[in-house]
């Protein structure tokens, strides 16, 4: 007669959630405690990446609505010196008879003068402010748009009225010209007539006062050598069109003609923010481990305290196998939750950043589903140990405990 065999333990998937959740059901400080940790690491780091993400996204929304076929023509150094060269007062005219170029227009430098609010305030207080004389379709070129008032026009540029740029207005306390303010340049005062928006593809005009030219001229014996000039291009034509404008602006010494493009700065900025989030990134999976050793540090303790349960388990029939799952199930459990709280965590604090700041809020998917399986990861990791320690035990030794 034989002897039937006895059916094999199971554990069943939802037993395993059951029995995987008891330490983090009866310890919950602990618990909220160590998936806290975990919390912390994967915040920093999807909101890291979705800070990142809406920068990146807002400076090349910016460098789309504002154009990549602008071109900016300065004064170099003369090549015998070293000293700050000149530029014809030709240039202007010659860069914009240039085939590639659909529209040119420049800014002069007005030597000697300083702005202020009223002719009180010391000269030497000139608050960072630079004053230039202008063309009337400066922001076209710029594709600048003006806040309050409105810009130089043919009849204005002969009078004394200035249009201040955003960061200069904002230094002499005025935010809008309905009060027809005035300011102090040189030997009179000025009318402000117009304050600009900020101006992305050159924070020198920010921080200007923009005259007229025939006005500069008359007070202040501005010349007509242009300080910066501003080339809007054909697109498709923008590299020939770069290399030929030395020669063109200034003939005789086109070594001494500096060429640049505002976007290549934009991009750069870009670039340089994804290398910074790299190393935040770091900090941030710094954090994580830390958190991960606190998931290991709970789970071996975890274990200690309940050697009598995995005895009176494994004398009741459980495998190995069975225990090593529990406390695999319940290391998870507890980095799962710190995951998910984390990303929502970091998600909150993008969207809340975005807002405060009026720019694009971008939440990377990838970032979000990467931390909570970065979470995942940690806490496999953190609790193979103490399961396999916890697996080990024997049921006798484990139950002399009770």
């Amino acid at each position: 007669m034989s002897r039937e065999r006895p059916a094999a333990s199971r554990l069943l998937p939802r037993d395993v959630l059951s029995v995987g959740s008891i330490g983090l059901r009866s310890r919950r400080l602990r618990a909220g405690l160590s998936a806290t940790g975990v919390a912390i690491g994967i915040a920093s780091m999807v909101a890291v990446l979705g800070l990142s993400a809406s920068s990146q996204a807002d400076l090349l929304d910016a460098i789309d609505r504002l154009g990549t076929n602008l071109l900016t023509i300065e004064p170099g150094q003369t090549f015998s010196s070293g000293e700050p060269a000149e530029l014809p007062e030709s240039a202007t005219p010659k860069v914009a008879a240039l085939d590639g170029v659909q529209d040119a227009s420049a800014v002069y430098a007005v030597d000697g003068a300083t702005v202020r609010r009223t002719a009180l305030i010391d000269e030497a207080d000139t608050s960072g402010i630079r004053v230039y004389a202008s063309d009337v379709d400066v922001p076209a070129a710029l594709t600048v748009g003006v806040r309050s008032g409105a810009y130089l026009d043919r009849a204005t540029e002969r009078f004394p009225a200035v249009v201040l740029g955003a960061v200069a207005a904002r230094r002499l306390g005025l935010t809008d010209v309905a009060a027809r303010p005035q300011v102090y340049i040189g030997p009179r005062y000025y009318r402000v007539i117009g304050i600009l928006a900020p101006a992305t593809l050159d924070e020198d005009i920010d921080r200007a006062a923009l005259l007229g030219l025939p006005q500069a001229t008359a007070d202040f014996d501005t010349g007509r050598a242009p300080a910066k000039i501003y080339a809007r291009t054909e697109p498709d034509r923008l590299t020939t069109t770069r290399e030929i404008v030395p020669a063109t602006a200034n003939p005789e010494r086109p070594e001494e003609v500096a060429v640049s493009r505002p976007s290549d700065a934009l991009e750069a900025r870009a670039a340089a923010e994804g290398a910074f989030t790299s190393l935040l990134l770091g900090l941030g999976a710094v954090a994580l481990l830390v958190g991960g050793v606190g998931i290991a540090n709970v789970m071996v303790i975890s274990v200690l305290e309940r050697r009598s349960e995995v005895g009176l388990r494994r004398s009741l029939g459980a495998t190995r196998r069975h225990i090593t799952a529990q406390f695999l199930t319940e290391s998870l459990l507890l980095a799962a939750a710190g995951g998910v709280a984390g990303a929502l965590l970091g998600a909150l604090v993008t969207v809340t950043y975005g807002i405060a700041q009026d720019q694009q809020i971008v939440v990377p998917p990838e970032a979000v589903a990467g931390g909570v399986a970065a979470a995942l990861a940690i806490g496999a990791v953190a609790g193979l140990y103490p399961a396999l320690r916890a697996a080990q035990l024997s049921p006798t030794e484990a139950l002399r405990t009770v």
